[in-house]
């Protein structure tokens, strides 16, 4: 990690996953803002690496993806202040879930924020939280 903090925490049943940026083979993906050098099928495929990479982070904690289920998704979207589909932007790791988890478990509560900037200009940043289920 860049900072101090832990990528994933397992406390009982819960795992708690750090914001997740859109980092693929070391570097961000596609950096910048939506709604300026970057589109919104780019800002789509950074939100499903930012899944990707949650979900690594919380088999990191638990050891597998079997048994878990998404209680909310929290997604941060760099954008300029006339971009207004955060929504779409975030379905991408909100879809990412539902197809690797399941309908049941892997879709949950969730937001998508629209902010100025992300840690190493990603152009979103992805939390989740997990429940151990069975």
């Amino acid at each position: 990690p860049a900072a101090v903090y832990r990528p994933a925490v397992k406390s009982g049943n819960l795992i708690i996953v750090s914001g997740q940026v859109a980092t693929r083979d070391g570097a961000i993906m596609t950096p910048g803002r939506l709604g300026d050098a970057v589109s919104l099928e780019d800002g789509y495929a950074a939100a499903r690496q930012c899944g990707i990479n949650a979900l690594a982070a919380a088999k990191s904690v638990h050891g597998t993806l079997e048994g878990l289920r998404v209680l909310r998704t929290v997604g941060y979207v760099a954008s300029t202040p006339e971009f207004t589909d955060h929504p779409r932007v975030v379905n991408g790791a909100s879809e990412l879930f539902r197809d690797v988890l399941g309908e049941d478990l892997g879709i949950g509560a969730r937001v998508a924020f629209g902010v100025a900037a992300l840690p190493a200009n990603s152009p979103v940043e992805v939390e989740v939280m997990l429940e151990v289920v069975s």
